[in-house]
């Protein structure tokens, strides 16, 4: 529906950014690795977007590249998956990260994003893992741990703010 706006970055919020399109402020849902990589108020930013609608809301995310507006799109085709969660899984891996963790079936890292159970992070690999194109080999066990606690804390943090 809206691929994505061009404008001005009006405002920072805590869980995205407000962007001013021909003098009509978008309230824009991001990630932390989108909301880290916006410049600074006043600044021109192009956003890709995805329009969310439920009967009782209409929600508008935004995200820096298009690899990761796929991302959380495939994500909300999961079961068990909402914005909130598939959110928090682009905060945690790039979509790159997140291609390597399904060809290496790697249910501790998937896991370790906050809301991301075991048996979803399961669901995930099930669902997502032929949608993508996924590099071959596999990372060893001890660098996918230190990884997985790294995003954890990461996603945790952003997550824990009012």
């Amino acid at each position: 529906m809206i691929g994505f706006l061009s404008g001005r970055v009006a405002a920072r919020t805590e869980t995205g950014c407000l962007l001013d399109v021909a003098g009509v402020g978008y309230r824009l849902t991001c990630s932390t690795s989108t909301l880290a990589s916006l410049p600074g108020e006043g600044a021109p930013c192009r956003l890709w977007t995805h329009l969310l609608v439920r009967d009782d809301s209409l929600a508008l995310f935004g995200f820096a590249t298009e690899g990761e507006r796929a991302q959380f799109e495939a994500l909300l085709g999961v079961a068990g998956v909402g914005p909130k969660v598939a959110l928090a899984v682009c905060s945690g891996f790039t979509p790159e990260a997140f291609r390597r963790a399904l060809a290496a079936d790697d249910v501790v890292a998937l896991s370790s994003v906050p809301g991301l159970g075991k048996r979803t992070a399961q669901r995930l690999l099930v669902d997502l893992k032929d949608r993508f194109d996924l590099p071959q080999g596999d990372a060893t066990t001890g660098a996918r741990d230190v990884l997985a606690q790294a995003r954890k804390a990461a996603v945790a943090e952003r997550l824990a703010e009012p």
